[in-house]
C-alpha cells in the first residue's frame, strides 16, 4: 500500500512539473512580451515629392503578423503600404522573423495639401498578448509637405559680360529661399543677400564667364528651397566674345634644370627625364594648384569687403596677358599646350607688392607652380591673387587696407624671372584683371547695377 502511495505520489508530482512546464512555455512563448522593431528611412523634413523609403522590421520572437503605414493629413488617413504575414509552427503563432520593403510617398498621388503631416509605421507581431492583437510598436515622424518652388526675379536689366570676363546681377528671392545664385553652364555662382535694404530677398551674384565659353551658354537665376524644391528664370544678357593671344614659350635644358630643383618635393618616377618632370609640373601640378585655388571660392565672406577701381602693380610692364595661350616647345617640337589665367607684371627686382583692395587673406603660402603666393578674399565671391613672391609680410585671417604691402616680387614656382603674377577670381573662376583695374568699368558693371537696391 505505502508503495502504491509513493508510485501515485511520484505521478502526481511528475503530472505537476509537467502541467507547469506547459503552462510556462504557454505563457512565455504565445504570449511573449518582445516588441517588433521597425527601422525607416531616410525620413526627411520636408516631402516636396515622390520619396522612396527602405522598412526593415524584425521580430526574433514570435514573428511578424502585421505591417501598415499610414499617411495622416488634417483628421485624414491614408495606407500607402500594408502587409501582413500568415501564421506558422505550433498553434499558427509564428510567423516571418525579417521583412524588407521599400514604399514610396508621393504628395500628388495622395492628394496631399501643403503643411505639416504624420507618418506611421506600425508592426505587430504573432504574440497573443492584448487580446490576441499581439505586441505592437509604432513609429512615428512628422513631416512638412511642401512642392511649391521658390520664386526668383532678376532687378537688373541689362547685361554685357565679355568672355574672360565678370557680371553682377541684382535680383530678388522670395524668403524661403536657402539658396540662390546664378548658373553658366554647368559653374554655379552663389548669390548673397543684401540687408536692410527696402525689400526683403535682395541679392547680389558676381558672375564669370570662362575665357573658353561655348557658342551658346546657357545661363539662368537659380534659387533653391529647404525641401528641395527648385527654380530658374532667365534675365538679359549678351556676351561679347573676345579673341585671346597666342604666345611661343621655348624650353631649353638649362631653363629645366634651374627650375626643376624648386619641386623637389614633388614625386616623379625615378626613370623620368627632365622634360618628363616638367610635364608632370605644366599639366598635372598645375590642375591640383588650380582645384585648390577654385576651393577657396568657400572662404569668402558675405559682406562686400573692397571698394573702388583695383590697384594695378606700380611701374611695372606687363609681360603676359590674361588667357594667352603657351604653346611649349621643346627642341623644336610642341610638347605642350596651356592657358595663362591672369596677368604677368615686371617691374624692378624684389618691388614691393600692395594690396589691390579692402580684403582679408584667405591664403598665404607655397603653391606649387604658382610659389610663395598670397590670395585676398573681398568678399561675396572676388578674390585677388598674388604669385612668384619671395617673401610675404601677411598671415592667414589677417585683415588689409587697399594699399597695404603684402609682399615682395621673386621667381618662385615656375616663374623664368622675378615678376608678380596677379590674378582676379569670381567664384573661383579666373577673370580678366584689366576690368578690376578700370573705374569705368567699375562704374557701368557694378555701381550702375548696385544703384537699383537704392531704389
Amino acid at each position: 500500500m505505502l508503495k502504491k502511495n509513493k508510485v501515485y505520489v511520484a505521478i502526481t508530482i511528475g503530472s505537476l512539473v509537467l502541467i507547469s512546464g506547459v503552462l510556462i512555455w504557454f505563457m512565455a512563448v504565445p504570449f511573449e512580451g518582445e516588441k517588433p522593431s521597425i527601422k525607416a528611412e531616410p525620413l526627411s523634413e520636408f516631402l516636396s515629392g515622390a520619396q522612396e523609403v527602405t522598412l526593415t522590421a524584425t521580430d526574433m520572437k514570435s514573428g511578424l503578423r502585421l505591417l501598415r503605414v499610414t499617411v495622416n493629413q488634417r483628421g485624414r488617413e491614408m495606407i500607402v503600404f500594408e502587409k501582413g504575414f500568415p501564421g506558422e509552427g505550433l498553434l499558427a503563432r509564428e510567423g516571418l522573423h525579417t521583412f524588407d520593403a521599400e514604399f514610396s510617398m508621393n504628395p500628388a498621388e495622395l492628394k496631399l495639401a501643403q503643411g505639416s503631416l504624420e507618418l506611421q509605421v506600425r508592426a505587430w507581431d504573432h504574440s497573443r498578448r492584448n487580446a490576441g492583437e499581439g505586441n505592437l510598436t509604432v513609429l512615428r515622424h512628422t513631416m512638412v509637405v511642401d512642392t511649391v518652388p521658390p520664386s526668383i526675379r532678376p532687378l537688373s536689366r541689362l547685361h554685357y559680360p565679355k568672355a574672360g570676363g565678370a557680371g553682377l546681377v541684382v535680383y530678388q528671392a522670395s524668403s524661403d529661399a536657402i539658396e540662390s545664385g546664378l548658373f553658366v553652364n554647368s559653374l554655379f555662382f552663389q548669390g548673397f543677400p543684401v540687408p536692410e535694404e527696402p525689400q526683403e530677398g535682395y541679392h547680389v551674384c558676381y558672375f564669370a564667364i570662362p575665357h573658353d565659353i561655348d557658342a551658346n551658354p546657357d545661363l539662368y537665376l537659380w534659387a533653391k528651397d529647404g525641401a528641395g524644391n527648385h527654380s530658374k528664370t532667365a534675365f538679359n544678357y549678351r556676351i561679347r566674345r573676345k579673341r585671346f593671344r597666342t604666345e611661343r614659350s621655348t624650353l631649353t635644358e638649362s631653363f629645366l634644370k634651374r627650375i626643376l630643383p624648386r619641386f623637389s618635393s614633388y614625386q616623379f618616377n625615378t626613370e623620368d627625364s627632365n622634360l618628363q618632370k616638367f610635364l608632370k609640373i605644366n599639366r598635372d601640378l598645375r590642375e591640383e594648384n588650380r582645384l585648390s585655388q577654385y576651393n577657396l571660392r568657400s572662404e569668402t565672406s558675405s559682406e562686400r569687403l573692397w571698394e573702388g577701381a583695383f590697384l594695378r602693380h606700380k611701374r611695372a610692364a606687363t609681360t603676359a596677358r590674361f588667357a594667352d595661350r603657351r604653346i611649349y616647345y621643346y627642341e623644336g617640337k610642341k610638347i605642350d599646350e596651356q592657358v595663362h589665367l591672369g596677368v604677368d607684371l615686371a617691374s624692378l627686382a624684389h618691388s614691393e607688392v600692395q594690396a589691390a583692395n579692402t580684403g582679408r587673406v584667405i591664403f598665404a603660402d607655397q603653391l606649387g607652380i604658382y610659389g610663395l603666393t598670397v590670395v585676398l578674399d573681398h568678399g561675396q565671391g572676388i578674390a585677388s591673387t598674388y604669385s612668384h613672391l619671395s617673401t610675404k609680410s601677411v598671415e592667414v585671417g589677417q585683415e588689409v587696407k587697399k594699399g597695404d604691402l603684402i609682399g615682395v616680387t621673386g621667381q618662385t614656382g615656375l616663374a623664368g624671372g622675378d615678376h608678380l603674377h596677379f590674378g582676379i577670381m569670381v567664384g573661383g573662376v579666373f577673370v580678366n584683371p584689366i576690368e578690376w583695374w578700370d573705374p569705368h568699368w567699375i562704374q557701368d558693371n557694378i555701381t550702375r547695377q548696385l544703384a537699383l537696391l537704392g531704389d
